[in-house]
């Protein structure tokens, strides 16, 4: 089992000319989740704890409704999905390669599924991405996309978050064990006022998440990239 914990880095900026404040004094609390008719982004290089993250927002809807996920990479294991508490028998995996037909298949599930997680092929357009933005806002669904190279459109989504980077610690040389991946992340978009905000996420593999001030997951198990 993995633990998320977050903490802030560093005292956050207010919009201009307001000044600065430490982290904890500004603005509402968000909580990280999924959403009827939001656009989540994760934005990051394969390893870096996105996708286990992503998955985990699938957890809690999937209790009372059905959930899909859109891999493109023929990566995804759907055992990863149900280790961070997605219900195996309300979970649809659709794999989709193609980039050509990509968009047609996404529409397809933002309007069949409450809860989808997408990964996006490299070469989709930011015009099939903002007309399945809007499906998304005018269906009331929650779609959360992980493009597997490259960002998303300006604008398109309600919450960004940006893979800044990622540390494991407890393996020197190439001996010993893991204990703990350091993930930092940088959000930014609505979901945080418009204010960027930088986060650590701390997997050190002990306990179910916690739910901590300014980002929560559903409770998970075993780490995938």
């Amino acid at each position: 089992m993995f633990d998320y914990h977050v903490r802030p880095l560093e005292p956050v900026p207010l919009v201009a000319d307001a000044g600065s404040v430490p982290f904890d004094d500004f603005g509402a609390p968000f909580t990280l989740e999924a959403e009827p008719g939001r656009v989540l982004g994760f934005v990051g290089s394969p390893g870096a704890g996105l996708t286990r993250l992503g998955l985990s927002l699938l957890a809690e809807p999937s209790q009372t409704g059905m959930v899909s996920v859109l891999d493109v990479r023929g990566w995804l294991c759907p055992v990863a999905a149900w280790e961070v508490g997605v219900d195996p028998q309300r979970l649809i995996v659709v794999r989709c390669p193609d980039r050509h037909t990509w968009p047609k298949v996404a529409a397809a599930l933002v309007e069949g599924f409450p809860v989808v997680y997408a990964e996006v092929p490299a070469g989709i357009g930011d015009a099939d991405l903002r007309r399945l933005g809007a499906l998304t806002r005018a269906r009331r669904s929650s779609l959360i996309l992980h493009p597997v190279s490259g960002d998303l459109p300006i604008g398109l989504l309600h919450l960004r978050l940006e893979s800044a980077g990622v540390r494991w610690e407890g393996v020197d040389r190439g001996h010993g064990a893991l204990l703990q991946r350091r993930l930092t992340l940088r959000a930014s978009g609505k979901g945080v006022q418009g204010i960027e905000r930088t986060m650590e996420v701390v997997d050190d593999g002990t306990r179910p998440v916690r739910l901590v001030p300014r980002l929560a997951a559903a409770p998970a198990g075993h780490a995938v990239g």
